[in-house]
């Protein structure tokens, strides 16, 4: 490999049900391309993309979980979290979403391996514009697949209620979605009222999105943004709804937004989408739960002394998964500009940013406890 070329390793997601990838095939094509890149994509069952279509726009397809062994220059690029139970130093570049720059739980354990290995984080969700924006971001299908979720699960409640609510799997397009969403409510005969919190952001555009898709009438679909949480919580509003999904972007402590007191009163609320899943995060603003569901046991019986009315919450942190082939698509395009500028990274604002706050993460490790 030439010493001026860039070289991507797209590794293999462990998370299980992972089947988005930070890079689609048609952005490798793109880079290549563009001369100056070199990529290296892991084999992977999961993913939605197969890996021939990776090779067939030039990429070297090796083993899955070899970039701990790849050339040191190799940025390691990947989406979700490293594997658990795995301390060892690391010693590349990585491009992720490592959920540790807001001391989630475990959050030094996870800063301690790159310092350990002197390896460098670029945090996806930190790779913003000059303006602040996130430069891309899963947000929009994050809160589209938010709200199927959530209407899904009332319907669930409606037609089969006291059963397991199913395994969730993903969708090959979002037309296949929303016509099963629209056949169960076709088959109820009445739409829920659902509210979208943060409904002017990505997130919560991408929840509204899906709610007018499926055909609930637009006086039931709530909207509220900063001007309507600027009194502070817990909202009664929320107990008045059949659905809440919550879609902001929590970045200091505010007042919860919903109490256990609120919860074992009556109320119409009965399912609870957090996809901001702030789960481990001490100013968590539904603090009501503290784990995460899965695909395969997607939702949380919340406990409440009201027997009458049932709540269940979804907290599953990779909800775009459900469309991984659009989510992913859409993703690598809004990241493949900032990624054409990876070459000149120390000096390219994006990347020198994001590069500063790891580093500035780093050294908050010894004076925070």
């Amino acid at each position: 490999m030439a010493t001026n070329t860039t070289h991507l390793w797209l590794r293999e997601e462990t998370k299980p049900m992972e089947h988005r990838a930070a890079l689609s095939p048609d952005v490798c094509k793109q880079l290549l391309a563009h001369g100056g890149f070199e990529i290296t994509v892991e084999e992977s069952k999961d993913r939605t993309f197969a890996d021939s279509e990776y090779a067939d726009v030039g990429c070297r397809v090796v083993p899955g979980g070899s970039w701990r062994s790849a050339p040191s220059d190799a940025i390691i690029t990947g989406l979700k979290e490293l594997p658990e139970n795995d301390t060892t130093p690391l010693t590349h570049t990585h491009v992720m979403f490592a959920h540790c720059y807001k001391q989630q739980g475990g959050w030094k354990d996870v800063l301690g391996r790159f310092a350990a290995g002197n390896g460098t984080l670029y945090d996806l969700e930190f790779l913003n514009d000059d303006s602040g924006r996130r430069v891309a971001a899963f947000g929009f299908y994050a809160g589209f697949t938010g709200a199927a979720v959530g209407i899904d699960a009332w319907c669930h409640q409606q037609l089969h209620a006291g059963e397991k609510y199913p395994v969730i799997k993903p969708y090959p397009n979002e037309d296949v979605l929303l016509d099963e969403t629209r056949a169960k409510l076709r088959e109820i005969g009445k739409a829920p009222r659902i509210m979208v919190m943060g409904a002017l952001g990505r997130c919560g555009s991408g929840a509204v999105s899906y709610a007018r898709k499926a055909g609930i009438p637009e006086e039931n679909i709530v909207k509220w943004d900063m001007a309507e949480t600027a009194k502070g919580g817990p909202f009664q509003e929320i107990m008045d709804v059949d659905i809440f999904v919550n879609c902001i972007y929590l970045s200091s402590s505010i007042p919860p937004f919903i109490t256990q007191q609120q919860i074992d009163a009556d109320r119409s609320l009965s399912v609870i989408v957090d996809v901001s899943c702030d789960t481990t995060n001490p100013f968590n603003p539904i603090p009501i739960y503290s784990v995460n569901t899965t695909f395969d046991n997607a939702l949380l019986d919340i406990p409440s002394a009201n027997s009458a009315k049932p709540l269940q919450l979804c907290s599953i942190d990779h909800l775009p998964t459900m469309l991984p082939r659009e989510a992913s698509n859409q993703f690598a395009l809004d990241l493949l500009p900032t990624l054409l500028q990876l070459p000149t990274r120390s000096i390219a604002p994006v990347w020198a940013r994001a590069e500063k706050l790891f580093h500035d993460k780093v050294a908050s490790m010894a004076t925070t406890d």
